[in-house]
């Protein structure tokens, strides 16, 4: 008999988890921060946010928001086929197994990364609520809820493809 792989479902819990992950990352992510990076101060002291802006504000924001479509499409891809084969597009891997050791650990690296900054964000904003920082001490009520979607349904999503992938 030969040994062959049988393929498990995707739980529909893990498909959730995973979807959320990335229109967090995305919709949720994204729009905002490429705001700040074309130099609008939504939601920022305007004065302060032209000096850090001009320090190289804008272009750590582009970075930050092309990272965050990478962690979406890490999210999605635990769920999709193409989390478990290369597809056609990709040269030199097309039709290869991804290695699935590779994708659990930066999935769940990047699940306990932003689940820390997210913990640390939130300990900042207690401790400077009043401060006179760069962004309105408001923005935590935007950034928390949404770095803790991101960040559990990442690992929600990565335990899932560990687990059906065993």
């Amino acid at each position: 008999m030969v040994n062959e792989r049988v393929e498990v479902p995707v739980p529909r819990w893990a498909v959730r988890a995973a979807c959320a992950s990335a229109f967090s990352a995305t919709v949720g992510f994204i729009p905002l921060h490429a705001v700040w990076a074309v130099g609008v101060p939504l939601w920022a002291d305007e004065s302060k946010f032209r000096d850090w802006y001009a320090q190289g504000g804008g272009p750590y924001l582009l970075v930050l928001s092309g990272m965050a479509t990478l962690a979406g499409v890490l999210a999605l891809s635990l769920v999709r086929p193409w989390g478990r084969i290369f597809p056609r597009w990709v040269p030199l891997l097309s039709g290869r197994m991804v290695p699935r050791r590779t994708l659990c650990t930066t999935a769940f690296a990047v699940s306990a990364f932003l689940l820390l900054y997210t913990a640390w964000a939130a300990w900042l904003s207690v401790g400077s609520f009043n401060d006179d920082g760069v962004f309105s001490p408001w923005i935590v009520v935007y950034g928390i809820p949404q770095f803790l979607v991101w960040g559990i349904g990442l690992f929600l999503a990565a335990w899932s493809y560990r687990a059906r992938t065993a």
